[in-house]
Parts: structure tokens; C-alpha cells; sequence
């Protein structure tokens, strides 16, 4: 397989991010979402472009997410309307219920995204998300929901009796839920909730599975990530009409140029990535920048290569665009930092 032969053909199952600004800053999240983030939404013209594309790649049916969706609901109801006029037709939209203020404005809401062809919310639930908004609110989507006709997927419900046996009017940190249910709480959700671990997850649950030297990441890891890059079993394209490859957040393609082979010139990181793996990806920073390692306690390569990514976008690269968005690298920063 060489350097050339990358390219992403066809797509199966996926989303679109509206927005990356969220009302929560989640301690699992994958794209370092956060209040902390512009305030941008995906707009008309790009949601159709991308819609365009994923069905044009063969996928016809697609989820929305973020950041938290329904912060801008009048948006929202734009990009049901085009997925509609394009054909693509909508699983579910994700929402973290931090909008919630009463039965009957969320029903009125609810109602009017139904009639534009929302029928499934999938409603996250989680100590996780709890930290920051009250289960109540989520009590309240869940219920004005079912008012509304639309559907819910609740992800996860198994979490339910741990969120009800606190306070439901008010955010819980997780040192409360480690107080009442053991220290090892963290490793006892990984067990009942799929977690990827990149983004923000990485911080999180580094000082119980960070256990890796450098070298021994590179010794498991002797080939490249071809498998990881270009699984679309779980894609998702942006507000940004970027595509990013598998669940490698931080790392995106331009959506014009899916369905083409990528060019070493336009993408030397992912190209490097595709074929060498992270072996390639140590000796390009090492080489660019002189790029030494931080941490000692690795979780696994995906750490490692977030490592280097933004140590390369702080050591100003700017070889090609496909270390962004930048907001995903300004959060980590203020996440070590803290």
C-alpha cells in the first residue's frame, strides 16, 4: 500500500456537527467541546454541501450533533429543512437538555422540530454531564418529549438511578459520585458507557489507564493507521464543511476532496499517519520541531499522537490546515493548563 492510496470513497454511517460551542465542557468529550468555543453554527449553504456530499457518497441518512444543537434552535430547524430538500434524512439530534426551561416552551419548541422532521432526540444522560446540568432539565427534555411525539434514546438510561440519588435540581461533581459510589468510580463507568478515548477523555482518565512509556507506544504500534483513518462506520463532517477521518478529532480532510486520493503535498500528516502510523508522526515532529515528549504515562497511541499534534500546532505549523478546528488545540491548552 503506498503513501498515494489514501482516499475516502464511500461513507456509511455518520453526522453533522452544527456547532462546537456547547453549554457544557464535558470531561469524556471527544472534540473538547465547550462554552468557551466562538459561537459559530453550521450555516445553510455548507449544511447543504455536506448533506450533498455524504448522500452523493452513498449514505442517506445521517444524526446531528455538536456542542449542543438546540442552542440555536432557529438554525436547527434550517438544517432539518435542507436535509429534507437534499434527501437526507435525519436519525436523531443530540442534545445535552442544558436548554430546558419549562414543560411547555420545550414542548412548543420540540413540536415545531418534529414538524420539520425531528423524530428521534437522543438525550445523553451521564455523571459526566451532570456536573454542569441538573438531571431535572433531562427530565424535563425526556418528558416534553413524549408530549411532543418525538422519540427518545437515552444514552445512557442505566445511569438513571445513579443521577436520581441526588439532588435532581442541581449539578453533582464527579468527586460526589466517587464519594458515594468508591474511588474507582471512572473505571466503573468505562464498564456501563462507550467512551472513546481521545479529546478530553484523554486527561480524564490518564492518571488510572496512563501507564505507557513513549517507547512502548511505538513497540505496540509498528504499522500505520490505515484501519482508524478511513473507517466511515462513524464519520462525521463539520460547521466548517471539514470532514474528520474515523474518530481522530483534530484532524479533518476538506469535504472536496472525499472520493480523491490524498496528496502528500496537501495532507503530509494524515498521509504520514495512514502509512507509518505514529512511529512516522514522532520522527516528522522530531525532525520539523524538535519535538520532545511531555508525558510519561501514555494511555495509548491516540495520546501520544494528540501530544504531538498540538505540540506542532503550538510550535506554529503551518505546512497544511489539517491540524483543525483550532478551537479543539486551544482547548487542550487550557485543559493542561489547569
Amino acid at each position: 500500500m503506498t503513501m498515494a492510496e489514501f482516499s475516502i470513497n464511500r461513507l456509511k454511517s455518520g453526522g453533522l456537527i452544527t456547532n462546537y460551542f456547547c453549554s457544557s465542557s464535558c470531561r469524556h468529550c471527544l472534540y473538547n467541546c465547550s462554552p468557551q468555543w466562538e459561537k459559530q453554527y453550521i450555516d445553510a449553504e455548507t449544511a447543504r454541501e455536506n448533506l450533498e456530499k455524504i448522500r452523493a457518497m452513498g449514505c442517506r441518512a445521517v444524526h446531528i450533533g455538536g456542542g449542543e444543537p438546540l442552542l440555536r434552535p432557529e438554525i436547527l430547524i434550517t438544517v432539518l429543512e435542507v436535509a429534507k430538500a437534499v434527501g437526507v434524512s435525519i436519525e436523531y439530534v443530540e442534545t445535552n437538555s442544558s436548554w430546558f426551561k419549562d414543560n411547555d416552551s420545550a414542548i412548543s419548541l420540540l413540536s415545531r422540530l418534529r414538524d420539520k422532521g425531528l423524530h428521534t432526540l437522543l438525550v445523553s444522560i451521564s455523571p459526566f454531564h451532570n456536573e454542569q446540568i441538573p438531571f431535572a432539565r433531562v427530565q424535563g427534555v425526556v418528558d416534553a418529549a413524549q408530549h411532543a411525539g418525538i422519540g427518545i434514546f437515552p444514552w445512557v438510561s442505566d445511569f438513571v438511578s445513579d443521577l436520581t440519588s441526588f439532588d435532581t435540581t442541581r449539578p453533582h461533581s464527579l468527586n460526589e459520585y466517587q464519594q458515594r459510589f468508591g474511588d474507582d468510580y471512572l473505571m466503573q463507568i468505562m464498564q456501563r458507557y462507550w467512551i472513546h478515548l481521545g479529546g478530553r477523555a484523554l486527561e480524564t482518565f490518564r492518571p488510572w489507564l496512563g501507564k505507557k512509556t513513549l517507547q512502548q507506544v511505538l513497540d505496540e504500534n509498528p504499522g500505520g493507521c490505515a484501519v482508524e483513518l478511513s473507517d466511515t462506520s462513524h464519520f462525521h463532517m463539520d460547521l466548517f464543511g471539514n470532514y474528520i477521518p474515523g474518530l481522530c478529532s483534530g484532524l479533518v480532510i476538506s469535504c472536496d476532496d472525499l472520493g480523491s486520493r490524498l496528496s502528500a503535498d496537501k495532507y503530509p500528516i494524515l498521509v504520514k499517519l495512514y502509512s507509518e502510523g505514529i512511529r512516522g508522526l514522532v520522527s516528522m515532529a522530531t525532525e520539523m520541531f524538535g519535538f520532545a515528549p511531555q508525558i510519561n504515562n501514555y494511555i495509548n497511541k491516540c495520546d501520544l499522537c494528540t501530544e504531538i499534534r498540538t505540540y506542532m500546532v503550538n510550535s506554529d505549523y503551518n505546512e497544511s490546515s489539517e491540524l483543525n478546528p483550532a478551537g479543539f488545540y486551544t482547548q487542550i491548552e487550557k485543559i493542561c493548563a489547569a
